[in-house]
């Protein structure tokens, strides 16, 4: 019996089953006090084990990520955006969006909410476990220009293919040089060619994509050819939170004052 024990306890180790190694023991003294059987015990083992991998699985996801911030689509204010389609944002919180290789673009004016949205589908796709990659736009092409420069290029651009989920944010808010421009087109068209999802936040009409593409109308229509090919666009139209805060702040000031004013 003590053979088949040290066994066990070599071969949780050999797999790298730590976590069943550390409560092989304790499980062993509860199954022979409640009589489990043999399927019962592997099955305790088994599911302490996969439980734990799946919690290093999101962990590494969510630090892969590189979120700015963590935000979850529970958390969105639909009651300060009306706008904003609630039915449409869980259908695409169900994430069949990222098996499907849609690409979800999300416009409007700067403080809608866009990129709490972009995080929160990003966030729920890194708790299942599957890697999703943020960046901005400007960050984006100032890591693949000083890769091109270094001969980096061909790695770094397999890299932006790989995640099942990509979210550019902030696209158009800073414009881009021709050869920024054209490495942005190419992770486009990388991952079109994958059919893999893609989530882009934008202050920029389509009809303004040329100034993104730096004036290059040619290519922000290949572009936009490959996004909207399989997509799903959202336009937020509202005061930005933070100006909603301002105001709110403002009628607060005013009825303070009204209040101070002398009567009469």
């Amino acid at each position: 019996m003590r053979l088949y024990e040290e066994l066990a306890k070599t071969g949780l180790e050999d797999l790298k089953m730590m976590t069943a190694l550390e409560t092989l023991d304790t499980a062993s003294q509860e199954a022979a006090a409640g009589g489990w059987s043999y399927t019962h015990f592997l099955g305790y083992l088994l599911d302490g084990e996969l439980k734990a991998r799946h919690r290093l699985r999101v962990k590494m996801s969510l630090q892969f990520a590189r979120f700015p911030y963590l935000k979850r689509i529970e958390d969105f204010d639909y009651g300060a955006q009306p706008a904003v389609d609630r039915r449409l944002i869980e259908e695409l919180h169900t994430l069949r969006f990222v098996d499907e290789g849609r690409n979800i673009i999300f416009l409007g004016p700067p403080g809608v909410g866009k990129t709490h949205l972009a995080i929160g589908l990003g966030v729920a796709l890194a708790e299942e476990g599957r890697r999703v990659y943020f960046t901005t736009a400007i960050d984006l092409a100032t890591r693949l220009s000083k890769a091109l420069h270094e001969n980096r290029l061909p790695r770094i651009m397999k890299n932006l293919t790989r995640p099942k989920l990509l979210i550019i944010d902030e696209v158009g808010y800073l414009k881009l040089d021709k050869v920024q421009a054209s490495l942005l087109f190419q992770v486009i068209s990388g991952r079109y060619e994958l059919e893999s999802a893609t989530v882009i936040t934008s202050n920029k009409a389509f009809g303004e994509w040329g100034d993104v593409f730096a004036e290059d109308a040619v290519m922000a229509s290949a572009a936009l050819d490959r996004l909207l090919h399989r997509s799903t666009v959202l336009k937020i139209n509202g005061d930005s939170y933070r100006m909603m805060e301002k105001k709110k702040a403002g009628v607060k000031l005013a009825n303070e004052e009204s209040k101070k004013a002398p009567k009469g």
